[in-house]
């Protein structure tokens, strides 16, 4: 399992889904809320809501995504953590362009660096009954 402290700041970031249940909306319907998040320090650069109905942010939102992440950060990671089986097209080739390595690597072994987020995630929006 990963853990911080094998991490510098900025050496990592960790594209995860903090929702484990969809996020309703009346007006637009069901989201995913996806995070893009420091290994090291565990702090959330940005997000962005993504249709149930897509398996990943398009190419547009992960740019911008980067490029709000990549200014409030301290630099650019050498590495970009995604869990298999998800986040397989527009994350890869956007780390990739901006110089940063993918690497696939099973979700359990992320869990030490985004069970805190997910859990807080899930007590906002359930309003504490998580």
């Amino acid at each position: 399992m990963l853990e911080p402290n094998q991490f510098e700041e900025d050496e990592a970031w960790v594209v995860f889904q903090l929702n484990d249940a969809p996020v309703r909306t009346e007006q637009d319907g069901d989201f995913n809320c996806i995070a893009l998040m420091d290994a090291a320090s565990g702090f959330i650069f940005g997000t962005a809501f993504v249709s149930v109905a897509q398996a990943e942010p398009s190419v547009f939102e992960v740019r911008k995504l980067f490029s709000s992440c990549l200014e409030r950060s301290g630099g650019t990671p050498a590495t970009l953590l995604l869990p298999k089986g998800q986040f397989q097209t527009t994350f890869p080739s956007e780390a990739k362009r901006r110089g940063i390595t993918p690497v696939h690597v099973h979700e359990t072994e992320l869990l030490s660096l985004t069970s805190e987020a997910t859990q807080g995630f899930r007590e906002h929006v359930q309003g504490g009954r998580a």
